[in-house]
């Protein structure tokens, strides 16, 4: 009797080659990447697209396992659910499919959406699949996110920004007031209105007149940074003489300083620009901060120059170059910052000269861009330094 042979597993139904060139030439129709599967999870078809997506355009994935484009990590729990869908066959769309990574044939991972649905052929049961790349939606939902994060950090910035603003606003307007009284009491004072004083209690008045004249106009410049922030303040353009202008702002800057009368202080003034089209009182401020700064900082027989040149035909620059401490370069990014103050030892000697809160260059920054405007500096630590705005001859505001 002849012994029958053995069968181990399951009967293998071989699809006829027709039936899978029709199947072939179906999913080559589809946009999307698409894979058919059998039992042994070895690819059967494979469309041109999945075939780019995986990296395989110059060589088949026919008759390979589906482990050569899922990462071995994921690899155990992918074939697992493979081995349920084809145990309970049912159709999963694309928008319930399970989002897991892929990897192209030079070893990178990309993040793919599968849906799988069952197909029976000649009896045989198999799954075809829907294969999607992520990448792109992944940075775009990235991209979102960091969008949204972004402008929630922006509103939050801009709300304590709002809120400073008011403060200072606020706070500016309740010192004004009680410093108004001050001063005026004090002249009064000071000039024996209200009966006589001794030497010694005139120079204190004059201290007090002093320290409240330059609170009150830090006040000012409190108001007027908070105003230019925002875009509140008006200017008020007219016919300006720059060598009248600059030279009334050179004596109040130096009488302003008792040590000021030992530094030689030199104007420069282009013929062409003797008159501009400007806010004069604005263009004061903008002087006034560089000059004082200048005389601040440069020790006495020193020297500070005041230019005024042309900068086109529809500009001009205003430059103070003085021959004092300079600046470190690591300084440099916080000049023009408000309540940013260097930190030198001959700028704390002056704090009682009116050195300030970090207040001057940052108002200068905002009435010179107001404008259309720019500012900077060059300096040079030990020689000196050079501080410029450059202003249209005529304001557009």
């Amino acid at each position: 009797m002849t012994a029958r042979p053995t069968r181990k597993g399951p009967a293998k139904t071989r699809v006829p080659e027709p039936v899978l060139a029709y199947l072939g030439r179906l999913l080559e129709l589809a946009p999307d990447a698409m894979v058919i599967v059998d039992r042994q999870a070895k690819f059967v078809l494979v469309n041109t697209p999945a075939k780019q997506m995986f990296g395989y355009s110059r060589g088949g994935l026919s008759g390979r396992p589906m482990d050569v484009v899922i990462p071995e990590r994921f690899r155990p729990a992918h074939l697992a659910h493979l081995t349920r869908s084809f145990k309970n066959p049912q159709t999963r769309p694309m928008g319930a499919g399970q989002k897991l990574s892929a990897t192209r044939r030079n070893g990178s991972e990309f993040p793919v959406e599968i849906s799988l649905g069952p197909l029976e052929i000649e009896g045989q049961v198999m799954a075809v699949g829907v294969i999607r790349d992520l990448t792109e939606r992944k940075l775009a939902e990235e991209v979102l996110r960091k969008s949204i994060d972004l402008e929630e950090q922006s509103r939050q910035i801009w709300a304590a920004n709002l809120l400073e603003s008011q403060l200072l606003a606020n706070l500016s307007h309740e010192l004004r007031t009680p410093l108004n009284s001050i001063i005026g009491f004090s002249e009064m004072l000071y000039d024996k209105r209200g009966g006589p004083i001794s030497r010694k209690q005139r120079e204190f008045l004059r201290h007090i007149l002093s320290s409240a004249r330059h609170l009150l106009a830090l006040a000012g410049d409190v108001l007027d940074i908070t105003c230019l922030a925002a875009g509140k303040i008006e200017f008020s353009p007219k016919q300006v003489e720059l060598d009248r202008l600059i030279d009334e702002t050179r004596g109040i800057a130096v009488r302003g300083l008792g040590g000021a009368q030992e530094i030689t202080v030199d104007t420069e003034i282009a013929a062409d620009l003797d008159h501009v089209v400007l806010d004069p009182h604005r263009l004061n401020q903008v002087l006034y901060n560089y000059i004082s700064n200048a005389l601040k900082f440069t020790p006495p027989g020193g020297r500070v120059i005041i230019r005024a040149l042309p900068e086109g035909p529809d500009m001009f620059r205003i430059e103070v170059e003085d021959t004092g401490i300079g600046i470190d370069p690591r300084d440099i990014g916080r000049l023009f910052v408000k309540f940013q103050r260097l930190g030198s030892s001959l700028e704390q000697a002056h704090v009682g000269a009116g050195a300030g809160v970090g207040l001057g260059l940052a108002l200068t920054k905002l009435i010179v861009e107001a404008q259309g405007g720019t500012v900077g500096v060059r300096s040079e630590l030990g020689r000196g330094s050079t501080f410029y705005a450059v202003l249209p001859r005529v304001s557009p505001r």
